[in-house]
């Protein structure tokens, strides 16, 4: 499955992290799911709009990487 990478500019410390980690969990159950919190990066195998949807729900606003 192709994955995404999203910038989230407003993702600033581990509890974000967490939080999103746990809102694509939901709706993208067993999707594989990387993070870097330097980078304000996630990556995320699955439906980039599901995705992108959920981030947004839980807070945030990601943007997908160029």
């Amino acid at each position: 499955m192709e994955a995404t990478i999203f910038t989230v500019p407003d993702m600033t410390c581990g509890h974000c992290e967490k939080t999103i980690r746990g809102a694509l969990a939901e709706v993208l159950p067993g999707a594989a799911v990387a993070i870097d919190l330097s980078r304000k990066s996630v990556t995320v195998a699955g439906d980039a709009a599901v995705a992108q949807a959920a981030m947004r729900e839980a807070g945030y606003n990601p943007e997908r990487a160029e």
